[in-house]
């Protein structure tokens, strides 16, 4: 009991619940700040209260906000907003102060904040903080904790941040429509001390999927397996921007998964160290070096490590996660001979081209005809030709002339004479192969299940 009280009075809930704003109190709100673009933004200096080493949200950006009588003050407005997934493809969707995901917000250890949640959208919503240990009350749970938030309304939630972390906030209501529209943000809670896990590059995104049929632009929100869209911050590669760092850094990713499967995110090149949960830090003592680590679904992983000069590919390792507006019907073409069946069909459509028949690769290269608003299945460009990537898939650039605070694309990557992969042109030594015995026909024997076997 005493420790429930304790965590009453430091939290200093103003009421039971996430409260309503009056008319007259909604013309004292903090202003709402809005951001439509999907380039990633790096954050200025924090403007007042105490001072924390920023994040940089990718393809985002972090909430403003104002100082009122030692409370930090912010306002999110949930609204219906458009999404550029990528260059050529544009999506509806539900989200905050102009973009989806939301604004993240950032405070510190021991900060008390109040957050005015105005709500835009055409039905009631609440927002959930997620992982961050607040009154009851403040949860956002609709119709539990509180009444959910009407039409044209504006509610306020109010709590002090007890301990430091990773997290997010998402809706908490109709959550089968509104975080299938794209309801959410990320939310960091630094340390009080600055210099605790401090490190030079702070990254975060979140992982979202979406199935969104060719040529259209709104998700099937009744979707629950089959979709066809993985984002990272609602972004997909090419559209995902690098994460750049200077040689010798120490980077941080901060990954948040909303979608309905986990994602092994795998890094190339230097191994990383499993940081943070978004349960809190994890001890020194207790991590292990790894170059994947699998986020299951509501789960968040930080992860760090020692930036190493060049180009190195971070993406899920699930490979349908790192393509786009793939179809689930499409069969197998490897060695089906298709030149009298596509002389045939072009006679009556025209565009019509073979694929398939000795790979997926042909569709990286090739320019075909799409829907409008539709991505390419496999896309993008890199310094010796196409990438053949799409979806969950960027890149860490890492080089030696990066500055402090530069977080633009540095460009091609110069490598090293000798370091890179090419085309042997002396004498190839003969390969080994295994040896496979292969018996005859007539020695096979069949037996068939009985019983339950068979099922």
């Amino acid at each position: 009991m005493s420790n429930r009280r304790s965590f009453f009075r430091a939290a200093g809930a103003v009421a039971l619940g996430a409260t309503a704003v009056s008319r007259a109190g909604a013309a004292s709100l903090p202003e709402a700040a809005v951001q439509s673009t999907a380039s990633t933004v790096p954050p200025p200096p924090p403007p007042n209260g105490r001072p924390f080493n920023p994040v940089v949200t990718l393809n985002g950006w972090s909430l403003p906000w104002r100082m009122r009588n030692g409370v930090k003050e912010f306002h999110l407005v949930c609204e219906p907003v458009v999404r550029e997934f990528a260059p050529g493809m544009k999506v509806n969707m539900w989200g905050f102060n102009g973009s989806s995901p939301g604004p993240t917000i950032e405070a510190v250890e021991g900060d008390r904040v109040r957050i005015f949640v105005t709500n835009k959208l055409p039905e009631p919503t609440a927002i959930h903080w997620h992982g961050v240990l607040v009154p009851s009350g403040m949860d956002g749970v609709s119709g539990l904790t509180q009444p959910p938030i009407p039409v044209g309304k504006t509610f306020v939630y109010e709590f002090t941040l007890l301990r430091s972390g990773s997290h997010f906030y998402h809706t908490h209501l109709d959550e089968q429509l509104q975080l299938a529209l794209g309801m959410y943000g990320c939310l960091v809670v630094h340390p009080k001390d600055p210099d605790f896990m401090k490190v030079d590059r702070d990254f975060m995104f979140m992982l979202a999927s979406y199935d969104v049929e060719p040529g259209a632009m709104t998700p099937k929100v009744s979707t629950m397996t089959e979709f066809n869209m993985w984002t990272w911050n609602n972004r997909v590669f090419p559209g995902i921007d690098p994460l750049v760092a200077r040689t010798g850094d120490r980077v941080r990713i901060r990954v948040g998964n909303l979608t309905m499967t986990n994602h092994p995110i795998h890094m190339h090149g230097p191994s990383f160290e499993v940081t943070g949960t978004d349960g809190g830090w994890v001890p020194k003592a207790a991590r292990w070096p790894e170059v994947t680590t699998d986020i299951g679904v509501g789960q968040l992983r930080a992860f760090e490590f020692d930036a190493v000069a060049g180009d190195w590919a971070i993406h899920c390792h699930k490979s349908h996660h790192t393509m786009n507006a793939m179809g689930h019907d499409v069969p197998t073409m490897v060695g089906v001979d298709q030149k009298n069946l596509a002389e045939r069909i072009t006679k009556l459509v025209p565009d019509y081209m073979v694929m398939g028949d000795k790979g997926m690769h042909d569709m990286a290269e090739m320019e075909m005809p799409l829907p409008d608003n539709t991505l390419p299945m496999m896309t993008g460009t890199g310094p010796f030709g196409p990438v053949a990537m799409g979806g969950m898939f960027s890149v860490v650039k890492v080089r030696d002339n990066v500055r402090p605070g530069d977080y633009k694309d540095p460009g091609k990557y110069r490598h090293p004479p000798g370091t890179v992969a090419h085309e042997w042109r002396g004498e190839v030594p003969n390969p080994t192969r295994a040896k496979v015995d292969t018996p005859a026909a007539s020695n096979l024997q069949v037996r068939r299940p009985d019983g339950h076997e068979g099922h």
